[in-house]
């Protein structure tokens, strides 16, 4: 099946502590079904200090679940479904189908 949401694209988080939020999706992981988000889910790490990194707490990003994420309609930036449809040239893109509008160029 052909991915709904990838990386680059802004998104609006369903369901969690960050309902309601947006952000632009860093990494998608298919195989377990989660994308990480750019400022979503953030979480505290205790990293111990190494030669090559700082020691400390870290705060970064944690995956989160493909359900519990909708594309950003492009005209309003609302959760949006995504469809595909062939265009005349041959070119298969995704459209969000609250407006119609293309979302990939």
């Amino acid at each position: 099946m052909a991915a709904k949401i990838r990386k680059g694209d802004k998104v609006v988080v369903l369901a969690g502590k960050d309902k309601g939020r947006t952000g632009e999706v860093i990494e998608v992981r298919p195989s377990d079904a989660r994308a990480l988000v750019r400022g979503i889910n953030m979480i505290q790490r205790h990293q111990r200090q190494t030669a090559a990194q700082e020691g400390g707490i870290i705060r970064r990003e944690a995956p989160v679940h493909l359900s519990n994420l909708a594309i950003a309609d492009p005209k309003d930036d609302k959760p949006t479904r995504v469809g595909f449809k062939a265009l005349k040239d041959g070119r298969k893109v995704r459209y969000a189908k609250r407006s119609g509008e293309e979302i990939d160029g």
